[in-house]
């Protein structure tokens, strides 16, 4: 496992969130029942194009399906979701994540990530948000959730003030709107959860999971 040094810097940091989503254009979120669908899913996923995961820390099994990502599939980009403070950024860090998203923002949190050597995409909701953490030197935001918060009439707005902010914006992205969204230059990538049906997981329906991220991907073509 690649371990970035201490001293990356944040504009280093900001590089590495474009370099994943430029590469991944749609983040899945994912949520872990059971340990045993962490690699069929994570295969499924990246049959259908998606090799940047991020694995939310909303159930029990998040910390370990990141560490069996890392050691099992290292070659899949692998982070952690829903981190609410220090304590679970440094769980996640220690379990071997490449990122760290958040739903949210606290001062205590942000400071935390300018110490971390692992890129911080940090979640708000509104130009405050930005502004906290403009202040620490962050240029890549998470809009959350994305369609309660404006949606795409939002993302534009904000554009004006933030000229050098870019966004991913998760909650509400659908087949319906995910075009709309990646028009936006402001925009690196989305983040969603369609294709992680909790039925199809439940089943074991990998081949439905494949198929349905491969025509998310095929819109943006």
């Amino acid at each position: 496992m690649t371990t970035l040094s201490p001293t990356v810097s944040m504009a280093d940091k900001v590089a590495l969130i474009d370099s994943l989503c430029a590469k991944a254009r749609i983040l899945p979120v994912i949520t872990i029942a059971r340990e045993q669908d962490v690699l069929p899913l994570a295969d499924a996923l990246a049959a259908g194009g998606l090799t940047a995961l991020e694995v939310t820390l909303r159930s029990q099994f998040g910390l370990k399906a990141i560490q069996i990502l890392r050691e099992q599939r290292p070659e899949l980009m692998t982070g952690a979701g829903t981190v609410l403070d220090r304590n679970m950024l440094a769980a996640a860090e220690a379990a071997g994540s490449q990122f760290i998203v958040t739903p949210g923002i606290t001062r205590d949190l942000l400071e935390a990530s300018v110490d971390s050597p692992i890129p911080l995409l940090p979640g708000i909701s509104n130009a405050s948000g930005i502004m906290e953490g403009y202040g620490l030197g962050y240029r890549r935001f998470k809009l959350f959730p994305a369609e309660v918060s404006g949606g795409v009439a939002a993302i534009k707005a904000l554009g004006g003030p933030f000229g050098e902010v870019k966004f991913c914006p998760t909650g509400g992205v659908s087949p319906a709107n995910i075009k709309s969204y990646m028009a936006l230059k402001n925009v690196m990538c989305v983040g969603g959860s369609w294709m992680l049906d909790p039925e199809w997981i439940k089943n074991g329906d990998w081949a439905r999971i494949q198929e349905c991220t491969a025509e998310a991907l095929a819109l943006l073509d």
